[in-house]
């Protein structure tokens, strides 16, 4: 088969949208709740097991790494549920056309960056 379609194999010159952008931030985010509830769910049960278990975790919230790691965390549920948010608003027909999905991932990478700094300011 002999195509005459131009093909671009390297990534670092395709141009994506800003649509797309926030579509795989928005799958990344969920990935990295799915995997961090797991941590979490370990240092609850961990804290709930007995006094010490509560005090290791305890101690172990109070290093940078930890906080870190939970503003990670809440930075991804965050973008997760503005995007989410952006979503439904889709479902019900608003915002489906390309000017409309343009603005609408601006909007959520906006609203997602000041969240973020704010749970960064409330973690730290």
């Amino acid at each position: 088969m002999n195509s005459k379609r131009p093909v671009n194999l390297d990534l670092r010159t395709i141009q994506l949208p800003v649509t797309a952008y926030t579509s795989i931030a928005h799958r990344i985010s969920g990935v990295i709740l799915f995997l961090g509830i797991a941590v979490l769910l370990y240092a609850l049960d961990l804290s709930l097991t007995s006094e010490e278990g509560f005090e290791q975790v305890k101690a172990c919230l109070t290093s940078p790494l930890a906080k870190l790691v939970i503003w990670g965390l809440l930075s991804a549920l965050l973008y997760h549920l503005v995007a989410g948010i952006r979503h439904l608003i889709m479902d019900m027909g608003i915002g489906e056309t390309l000017e409309g999905g343009k603005l609408g991932s601006k909007i959520v990478i906006a609203v997602a960056a000041v969240l973020i700094v704010l749970a960064g300011v409330w973690v730290w």
